[in-house]
């Protein structure tokens, strides 16, 4: 039990803690004056169903029905690629092993790989298959060969669009095929994509590719963008009569990457027109602007009746805001935290955060951390550091 007079003593350290300063600090790093903020810009598209983000901070540039049910059409097939992709990535699979060519992948239609039943295809042909010649015969191969027929592998599909986040998406089959009860929104095409960009790295080149030839037939890939100067490196197209022509397409620029969905367009041609504009108008009009690093030090706080007088504050991961050229001028970032720290304060605590505000663009947050451990002072120490805040106020 505490000695009554150390109680006491500590008690009063409490109430000198509260002459020195309650509330948030805020710390304002930017903020410029000028003219009156510009309106957010905007893009008019013949796509049903749109959106465009920013690949690496998820910023919603454009979004039209981004979250309304659509046939996906083959570019369901991008699910296929992932699950597959996966199963390389664990081992479970290598891209020499060989699948069987079943009669109900030989006898699909549309768009077709034209492999020869009871042959045996190699995995690697399989994704190019796939992938470049959007074949719905090499999608059947690969479900029944991972999943033992096309019903399993779809129950896996659906789990898999859970477990990555996709709140509108429901499969019935491999490869696309018109279903009611199969369906996608832009929104969890584009999240898809980017998944696909970032968690198979060694694989995503195969949707740049522009042909492939297999069985002695040479064809080419459907998306139009990889034949233009627009720095286009995937991902898929799609086409069914109730859903339109829509594309998947991912541009990296410099530094940046795009990832663009549209759908319901009326032809090819529309489709590759939109997609080319609404590509061009994102690099144009939208930028990254990069604040932090990861251990970047964003500030120092006082600490309260602790060895050292202050701890850094810092952030664990890169902080990049997306917003318009007109909006730089008008960004605000603002560090804000509870002060005066208390002691004992634990390296990588969350004390914190920075906020990153502009007048048209949804506020970007990041949690600050203390950037050291500081101890308490001992009991003497605490009472001397506490009268002297009472007598002279806190140190400047």
């Amino acid at each position: 039990m505490m000695p009554r007079a150390q109680f006491r003593a500590e008690s009063w350290i409490r109430s000198c803690r509260s002459i020195y300063l309650t509330g948030a600090v805020v710390l304002s790093l930017a903020l410029a004056s000028g003219p009156a903020p510009a309106a957010l810009p905007s893009i008019d598209t013949s796509a049903k169903e749109a959106i465009l983000i920013d690949y690496d901070t998820g910023a919603v540039l454009l979004a039209k029905n981004a979250d309304d049910k659509m046939p996906p059409s083959s570019m369901a097939k991008m699910m296929t690629l992932y699950i597959l992709f996966q199963r390389i990535k664990e081992g479970r699979v290598k891209k020499d092993d060989t699948m069987a060519v079943s009669e109900k992948a030989w006898r699909t239609g549309g768009s077709k790989m034209f492999v020869k039943i009871g042959s045996r295809v190699s995995v690697q042909d399989l994704v190019q298959g796939i992938a470049v010649q959007s074949g719905n015969d090499a999608c059947i191969v690969v479900a029944e060969g991972l999943d033992g027929s096309e019903e399993a592998f779809a129950e896996e599909m659906n789990k898999t669009a859970k477990d990555l986040g996709l709140t509108n998406s429901h499969f019935t089959d491999s490869s696309g095929l018109p279903d009611p009860n199969q369906y996608m929104s832009a929104r969890d095409l584009a999240i898809l994509g980017q998944r696909l960009i970032h968690d198979f790295p060694n694989e995503y080149h195969v949707f740049s590719e522009i042909d492939f030839n297999y069985n002695g037939i040479k064809q080419g890939n459907r998306n139009p963008l990889l034949y233009k100067s627009v720095n286009v490196d995937g991902i898929k197209t799609g086409h069914t009569d109730s859903g339109g022509y829509g594309l998947t397409a991912s541009a990296k620029r410099e530094d940046r990457r795009l990832v663009l969905v549209v759908n319901g367009m009326s032809s090819v041609n529309e489709r590759s027109r939109e997609s080319e504009k609404l590509l061009d108008w994102g690099f144009r009009e939208w930028s990254n602007y990069a604040l932090f690093k990861a251990g970047d030090k964003v500030d120092d706080a006082p600490v309260w009746l602790g060895v050292k007088p202050t701890v850094a504050l810092v952030v664990d991961r890169n902080l990049t805001a997306t917003m318009p050229h007109l909006d730089r001028d008008q960004m605000k970032v603002t560090v804000s935290y509870d002060g005066p720290i208390p002691a004992p304060v634990v390296q990588g605590t969350v004390v914190g955060k920075v906020t990153v505000a502009t007048p048209d663009t949804p506020t970007v947050e990041l949690p600050i951390k203390a950037g050291e451990s500081v101890d308490r002072l001992g009991f003497f120490g605490r009472i001397g550091a506490a009268f002297t805040q009472l007598l002279w106020g806190p140190a400047k």
